[in-house]
């Protein structure tokens, strides 16, 4: 596992912008030309399968072992999903949120599909310094994606790109020129970027203590067994977060907010 909070961050976001392109964009965009100071990154965010070689908990081991603790629990009952996530002392570390797809709750031709990729796996993979950032330790058929993209567009997504970053998160709060995240949005349309508009291109807000907006996910070529075809990546978010009646900034996140997010990466 890496020792060193920086040098995994650094590796995270090299994979994540080899196929989210846009990220390198938008990172001009906002930083602005004169003061091009360090984008803030408010979380990073991973998916994987609950089966035993993957579980949530096997990823979190890695930020664990950094200083990060637990934090939040999550459920998304529609999507299937259950998540945590994990702060660092040093709260100027970027959050982590890991999320899990209950494989169990799928039809029986789903879970045959996803139990059979990841038997692939080897065991130990999952251990290794660059397992958070090694994509995908198996081969699914295009015809395989589609049948998952039918029924969870989570489970298609993941069986597609395995494990890397699925967005980085841009902190509004820490951005020097732009002070909310309705002027990020106005900046991104703008410059012609499509933003995720389900429940509202912003969702949540000062009343729950967090306001988020997102892209859309860029495409990118993923090689299939059988074919090769152009899907949904990866994409950006944007956070901003409002002090608590005791005077904190909020840290958590927002169940009904991020049950929208995960949309980002929808193929339709």
């Amino acid at each position: 596992m890496h020792t060193n909070i920086d040098s995994l961050f650094a590796h995270l976001w090299q994979d994540y912008v080899s196929i989210t392109p846009s990220a390198h964009k938008i990172h001009a965009l906002l930083a602005g030309e004169k003061e091009a100071r360090e984008i803030v990154n408010d979380h990073v965010a991973f998916r994987t399968f609950a089966l035993d070689k993957t579980r949530l908990n096997t990823l979190a081991a890695h930020f664990l072992a950094l200083g990060y603790e637990e934090k939040g629990d999550y459920n998304f009952e529609a999507k299937k999903l259950s998540a945590k996530h994990f702060e660092h002392p040093d709260d100027t570390q970027p959050k982590v949120f890991i999320s899990e797809l209950r494989v169990n709750e799928l039809s029986e031709k789903a879970q045959t599909i996803i139990e059979r990729l990841v038997d692939a796996m080897d065991a130990d993979a999952v251990h290794a310094d660059n397992f958070l950032y090694s994509g995908r330790h198996w081969a699914i058929s295009k015809e395989d994606y589609d049948i998952l993209l039918d029924e969870s567009e989570y489970a298609a997504w993941l069986a597609a790109w395995g494990f890397r970053a699925n967005h980085f998160t841009v902190s509004v709060n820490h951005l020097n020129h732009i002070d909310t995240l309705s002027d990020v949005n106005e900046q991104l349309k703008s410059a012609g970027f499509v933003l995720n508009s389900a429940g509202g291109e912003i969702k949540g807000g000062p009343e729950v203590y967090l306001a988020q907006s997102s892209t859309m996910a860029d495409k990118a070529e993923v090689a299939f067994s059988d074919a090769a075809a152009v899907i949904p990546s990866c994409f950006y978010e944007f956070a901003q977060r409002y002090t608590m009646p005791n005077g904190e900034r909020y840290q958590g996140f927002v169940a009904a907010s991020a049950d929208k997010i995960f949309e980002s990466t929808n193929t339709k």
